[in-house]
């Protein structure tokens, strides 16, 4: 059997009219793990990662831990009243707690956890993280700070705008939003789709550190307990997902490997801006599901 050539402008047909169907802008790009095929949608924009960024600090607090340089079983005092804030994890905790570093840096990715990833960047270092995407050759995946400086961002914009903190939830303005510097890539943690899934790659292949090391990142990522973006493309239940989603104002994204029960691997990144300025916004999240289909479905053809 040999492959046929993946009809890029039938794919990009059919994501332009999903995306204007649910009111969204789409940067997206897919790669077989195994035999390097490659297709995707507008993949070489700069894009806003929101909590993806996430997945850039666990490679380097894998690599850290693998150098010696950090103890996965450190124990970390958590506080309450000097966490970043949050929807869940450490972030929402009543109480004063006592976490390995470990245990923390799976809650960073499995459930998104703010606080827990500000601890991480604090212990890794941005700038180790900028400079590990650098050595890998991804120049255009850059943090500016943790979710804390995100969300002082944020707070200026706001304030520059005219409204209050307590307004944020309900702004309508999208005009306003798509102008913070938290909306914008070039002044907030970034991508680019195809350097998202070049990223899964050299996970997936040990490339990005040693095996042990891209063993334990890939055991985190299987563990987000999301199901509704990427794995609403793929409801099988012998379809392994393993990713991370990242939703910030107008952005919703996520990125992962979906692993076939006949030993396909496709690596897929899916970024999304939105018209509307909404926490809940299923169409949007199907979306992610239909475009992620759309390209694994694309490398699959065979003659």
């Amino acid at each position: 059997m040999t492959q046929q050539t993946i009809d890029q402008q039938s794919v990009s047909e059919a994501i332009a009219e999903a995306a204007t169907a649910a009111g969204v802008s789409v940067f997206a790009h897919a790669r077989d793990l195994d035999s390097g095929a490659e297709v995707g949608y507008h993949f070489d924009e700069p894009t806003v990662t929101a909590s993806v960024f996430k997945v850039p600090v666990l490679l380097e607090y894998v690599r850290q831990v693998a150098a010696g340089e950090l103890d996965p079983a450190q124990r970390i005092l958590v506080s309450p009243a000097s966490v970043t804030r949050g929807p869940t994890g450490l972030s929402v905790f009543s109480d004063e707690t006592e976490w390995s570093l470990r245990d923390i840096a799976t809650s960073m990715i499995t459930v998104s956890d703010n606080a827990a990833t500000d601890i991480v960047v604090e212990l890794v270092g941005v700038d180790r993280v900028n400079a590990t995407m650098a050595e890998l050759g991804l120049p255009g995946t850059q943090l500016v700070g943790d979710c804390a400086t995100l969300f002082a961002s944020i707070a200026d914009d706001l304030q520059a705008a005219g409204l209050s903190l307590t307004e944020e939830l309900t702004l309508n303005d999208v005009a306003t939003a798509s102008e913070f510097a938290a909306s914008t890539p070039a002044k907030t943690n970034r991508s680019t789709p195809r350097e998202a899934t070049r990223l899964l790659e050299l996970l997936w292949t040990d490339a990005a550190a040693t095996p042990a090391a891209c063993a334990e990142a890939r055991r985190i990522l299987g563990l987000q307990v999301w199901p509704h973006r990427l794995s609403s493309g793929f409801p099988q239940d012998d379809v392994k997902i393993s990713g991370k989603t990242g939703t910030l104002g107008i952005v919703r994204n996520e990125i992962g490997v979906v692993e076939f029960a006949d030993g396909r691997r496709h690596a897929i990144a899916v970024f999304l801006r939105s018209t509307e300025l909404l926490s809940r916004n299923p169409k949007a999240d199907r979306v992610i599901g239909t475009v992620a289909r759309l390209l694994s479905d694309a490398l699959n053809v065979r003659a």
